[in-house]
């Protein structure tokens, strides 16, 4: 199938759809918070009714196996719809606040708003969870949404068109599938928010278009993720856990660990668990294993294949070409300067350092862009304080990997380099929304010095501004 005939690429035909979602939006047709509860429910129940398709899909664009597709991509998903109908009756309330000395007689409220008109743009290596989990948060607060899926995974994109376009109006909700060249024109729209998910570099390019209009956005980007594992750390339960983090979706995951520190004194015992994780999840061949995910693209694989040059493999380094697939693989005596350690590595290449002294750590991480993530495996609380309070990263966890992203209620983004803005339960909603401030003022009576008099008293105004 040639997936490029889908592809919208007239620049007219983009500014058509917007013009019709304005219209939509304000008609107030998305206002009515009932109506959203609807929309919502609509797009859990296509959800569950293309399930199958959207496995097979995963399967032809990444290799996931059912399991992987579902946990990372179908689940989550549906229990980020769940949690939202759950609590969106008090999301959209207005919340009074108190008034000052001055205002005296008056109440202040914030209201939740819709911004209108919003551009969700989704990355490949989730192509389902990451295109709709922010839309479902542009429902809950009221906004129609233009949804761009990735190019390179053309089966999920060609289907979440599919899905979208039979429940919904394209006036609310239209996938508009295409390449750089569809989002360039996108960007060039006046949407009234942009949610960005991708990589720092065309993070920089939506977020320059976006100051041309002054459009706010969220940009969920990436980063070289650390990976610390004390001392005193479970190694067994850390390499488990590390691996998890690192094999699912063969490594190309935002948060996935990118780097690991590990202590001198265990650092030999940790590989060694390591390679058994490795061995116990995908067997002897990762490589040929239905288990486990393929590189998205020739390029991406290409790219991740010459990394296997900046360091010693100690473990995995198979490769097969023709499938896309690079197993999961543990490099040692990596120089800081080789482009595995310059480079966002999303994919299955471990690069491990040893430490003797935490400020090591510390120091390296906080010399380089803010990651996205952190993940810190150790017993002691005083070491997990001290992490946590003199590092400075998006997210993390103690103890495991990527979980931190599977709770609603936890916000998610990242920081400096590694994206602006959070979403995920309330926060999805909080980020599509305008908070409006409204002082409702009496007419009862009225202050009469606040205004230039003769009489006017600067006493009394010093005494109430003090």
């Amino acid at each position: 199938m040639n997936h490029e005939q889908y592809y919208v690429t007239d620049e007219a035909v983009i500014s058509h759809l917007v013009e019709k979602q304005k219209h939509y939006f304000y008609e107030s047709k998305t206002r009515d918070v009932s109506e959203r509860i609807k929309k919502l429910q609509t797009l859990r129940n296509v959800i569950k009714e293309h399930e199958q398709e959207i496995l097979d899909a995963m399967k032809q664009d990444l290799n996931k196996s059912e399991v992987e597709a579902y946990t990372t991509e179908i689940g989550v998903l549906l229990e980020e719809i769940r949690f939202t109908l759950k609590h969106i009756h008090k999301w959209v309330k207005s919340k009074k606040v108190k008034t000052a000395l001055t205002h005296v007689g008056s109440k202040g409220y914030v209201i939740p708003e819709p911004y209108g008109v919003t551009l969700v743009i989704a990355p490949w290596n989730y192509p389902l969870n990451l295109a709709l989990s922010p839309v479902v948060g542009a429902i809950a607060a009221g906004n129609t949404v233009v949804l761009k899926p990735s190019e390179l995974t053309p089966n999920v994109s060609r289907l979440l068109e599919q899905m979208i376009a039979k429940v919904f109006d394209p006036s609310f909700i239209t996938v508009v599938e295409g390449g750089v060249k569809t989002s360039e024109i996108l960007l060039k729209q006046k949407f009234d928010y942009i949610f960005f998910t991708g990589s720092v570099n065309v993070g920089k390019v939506v977020m320059q278009e976006a100051a041309k209009q002054l459009i706010p956005v969220t940009l969920e980007l990436g980063g070289k993720s650390p990976c610390i594992v004390h001392e005193d750390a479970n190694i067994e339960l850390a390499a488990k856990r590390i691996m998890f983090g690192k094999g699912i979706n063969a490594g190309q995951t935002c948060v996935a660990p990118d780097y690991l520190f590990v202590h001198k004194n265990v650092k030999s015992k940790l590989v060694k668990e390591l390679q058994k994780a490795i061995h116990d999840f995908y067997g002897e061949h990762p490589e040929k294993s239905d288990r486990y995910g393929r590189i998205v693209s020739q390029r991406h694989f290409e790219r991740l294949h010459a990394f296997l040059q900046d360091g010693d493999i100690v473990v995995g380094g198979q490769v097969n070409e023709e499938e896309l697939k690079i197993g999961p693989t543990i490099l040692q005596h990596v120089s800081e300067d080789k482009p595995v350690m310059q480079e966002e590595i999303f994919g299955p290449i471990l690069p491990v350092m040893e430490y003797e002294n935490l400020h090591e750590v510390i120091q390296f991480v906080n010399n380089r862009p803010k990651p996205l993530a952190l993940y810190l495996f150790t017993e002691s609380e005083a070491v997990q304080e001290k992490i946590v309070n003199t590092i400075s990263y998006g997210g993390g966890c103690i103890n495991d990997t990527l979980m931190h992203l599977a709770t609603p209620y936890l916000p998610f983004g990242g920081v400096g380099e590694s994206g602006v803005g959070q979403y995920h339960g309330e926060s999805s909603f909080q980020t599509f929304s305008h908070y409006k401030s409204v002082l409702k003022q009496t007419t009862k009576f009225d202050m009469s010095f606040r205004y230039p008099s003769e009489k006017q008293n600067i006493a009394i105004i010093k005494k109430l501004l003090k």
